[in-house]
């Protein structure tokens, strides 16, 4: 099953999240059914990601909302791994500072874009700035309701640079979110995740599920599609972004760049001779033997 027709948002349709299956996990019965398709899609992604770093045609940015407790971090920690740190890049964007409050909300966002050959992960992003500020009133409606047309035309031009954009929204229901809380409680190896405010910000959930549904309706766009990835089976989140990602480097058709030497007169000259001589290594080239 391709996972990218059943879980994107189809551009200028709407989202009812009670309608969604948080518990959805496609074909697969459990973890265990899963882990064989887990493991072959990680090692894709690390062969993928290397053509991409090394082509430099292409650049992709990963961008991932969800509630707290969705999965943003561990998305990060287990899809992620696959992929070799030197070409990758993590950033969250949570409270603005006074600095970045002086500019436009996509100033701080922009100089952390990738670059053709990079891949960026935003764990939180500029949707920050239409989901907490609409939620807690931060800022006026009439400014925040104009920001999705901004943040579509800021991404359209992301695209035509290069920039392949993937969107994830991970979501989990109001009791799975309990129950991870919970995990976290009984857990000191966790408990430095769980704070006040998480249980706090529980009373604005259907504030954020209208945020989110129209975040998703307004922004779910051509050049940059929005995923409602079902979450509540941490492994099937694993294995339905990792198969999107995987999908979408794929039919980049990436290639690896062409040598920029002369292979055969450095196997013959260079390689040779130091294979014969390995005190050569340390010499003027100028002594190797053609």
């Amino acid at each position: 099953m391709d996972l990218r027709k059943r879980l994107v948002v189809e551009p200028g349709s709407r989202v009812t999240l009670s309608d969604v299956d948080a518990a959805f996990h496609g074909s697969y019965s459990s973890s265990a059914d899963a882990k064989a398709d887990l493991e072959a899609q990680a090692t894709r992604l690390g062969s993928l990601q290397q053509k991409l770093y090394g082509e430099k045609k292409h650049a992709l940015l990963i961008i991932l909302q969800g509630i707290d407790a969705a999965g943003k971090d561990g998305t990060c920690w287990h899809v992620m791994a696959a992929m070799n740190p030197q070409g990758c890049t993590v950033k969250s964007f949570k409270q603005p500072t006074e600095e970045e409050l002086l500019h436009d909300f996509l100033w701080r966002v922009h100089p952390h874009t990738p670059g053709l050959g990079q891949v960026a992960v935003f764990n939180r992003s500029h949707y920050e700035d239409v989901l907490v500020v609409r939620v807690h009133d931060l800022v006026p409606a009439a400014v925040w309701s104009k920001r999705y047309e901004l943040i579509n035309d800021f991404e359209k031009m992301l695209t035509q640079k290069g920039v392949t954009i993937l969107k994830f929204f991970l979501y989990i229901t109001p009791e799975e979110q309990l129950e991870r809380f919970r995990q976290r409680l009984e857990d000191p190896a966790r408990q430095w995740k769980i704070s006040e405010s998480d249980y706090k910000e529980r009373a604005f959930w259907d504030q954020y599920t209208a945020a989110y549904e129209d975040m998703l309706a307004k922004c779910s766009t051509p050049h940059a599609p929005w995923y409602v990835i079902p979450a509540n089976h941490k492994w099937f989140r694993n294995l339905a972004v990792s198969q999107i990602i995987e999908k979408t480097l794929d039919e980049m058709n990436l290639q690896l760049p062409a040598p920029s030497v002369d292979i055969a007169h450095i196997r013959r000259v260079y390689h040779a001779a130091v294979v014969a001589d390995p005190a050569a290594t340390d010499a003027d080239p100028s002594r190797l033997k053609g």
